[in-house]
């Protein structure tokens, strides 16, 4: 195949067909007629000598030659598209878009606040779409349907640019009627009812087995190191559901220190420090290689990363 039988326009076609999996999804993408890309399908099929998307039960499914042209087509198209990317700045107090972030409750309601404050002054025509880790998968944000997570992520697929937004301890949360706080100690502390609370990563959860501690996360990993266990009844993805069950009497929620702050003023709690060490939470920002070089997505990622150090006592980032 010669490189001048190429019309470029049929590799867009082609990796909105393979992103989408569906000719009509793709077509509005590219906000053309189905007809049109049902025709730029075919020359597709007739360029490369294969069928490239053939229906099955499951709807349009990429055959072994179009898996193999993905990645290659989206690299060719993301070097284009950033050799053809104007070199302005971009305008944040002119720009009116979305921006599609998605974030734990626990990022959405320590770090996004500040964030949205300054927006509101620095682009207020921008909008902020904020979704749960369970509405997003890896593959969403490699393709770059969203612009940003931000989340404490056990791994990370090597592709992706992370930045490491704050260190964060834990603390506990639980009803000032509590009898365990006649004396907090581990001992004690061990024979409570507790509530566990994690999201991380992204993408839809499945059940919790309380006997695989490495999946329970820091506190219960803490514990396993001391040869100890806690007694879970609750388990929740929601840190502002498990703030809310720890004014319940019998219950402890131990959890990241900036989301038990947020309860300092509730006279139905009260915080205690661990009687155990834990190492920190490590909450981090990650986007698409696609969306590196974009400018906005680079300004909006820098004012989040300032504001993380704010919130943290450091200075932003020149």
């Amino acid at each position: 195949m010669k490189v001048n039988r190429i019309d470029l326009n049929l590799l867009v076609y082609l990796d909105a067909l393979l992103r989408e999996r569906n000719v009509t999804k793709a077509a509005n993408q590219l906000n053309l007629s189905q007809p049109a890309m049902s025709n730029g399908l075919k020359r597709l099929r007739e360029l490369f000598n294969d069928p490239l998307l053939v229906r099955t039960s499951e709807g349009m499914t990429p055959t072994e030659r179009a898996l193999e042209l993905e990645p290659v087509v989206r690299e060719v198209l993301g070097k284009i598209d950033h050799a053809v990317q104007p070199r302005g700045d971009f305008e944040p107090m002119e720009a009116q878009r979305v921006f599609r972030i998605m974030a734990s409750d626990y990022a959405e309601s320590t770090l996004l606040p500040s964030v949205l404050g300054k927006l509101r002054t620095q682009a207020p025509g921008l909008t902020l779409d904020i979704m749960t880790p369970s509405d997003v998968s890896f593959l969403d944000v490699e393709r770059g349907k969203v612009d940003m997570v931000i989340n404490r992520f056990d791994a990370m697929p090597q592709s992706f640019h992370q930045i490491h937004l704050w260190n964060d301890s834990f603390t506990c949360v639980l009803s000032p009627e509590n009898p365990v706080l006649k004396e907090f100690t581990l001992e004690n502390y061990l024979k409570a009812n507790h509530v566990w609370v994690s999201k991380t990563g992204m993408g839809v959860g499945v059940g919790v087995d309380p006997s695989d501690v490495q999946r329970l996360g820091w506190v219960d990993v803490a514990l396993n190191k001391l040869g100890k266990k806690r007694q879970i009844r609750v388990f929740t993805r929601h840190y502002q559901a498990a703030m809310t069950l720890a004014e319940q009497n019998d219950l402890i929620v131990t959890l990241p220190t900036r989301a038990a702050r947020l309860k300092l003023n509730n006279p139905r709690v009260v915080l205690r420090e661990p009687p155990l060490d834990i190492a920190p939470l490590q909450l981090k920002m990650a986007w698409s290689p696609l969306l590196q070089h974009n400018p906005g997505n680079k300004w909006l990622r820098k004012l989040i990363a300032d504001t993380a150090r704010e919130l943290d006592g450091l200075e932003a980032t020149p």
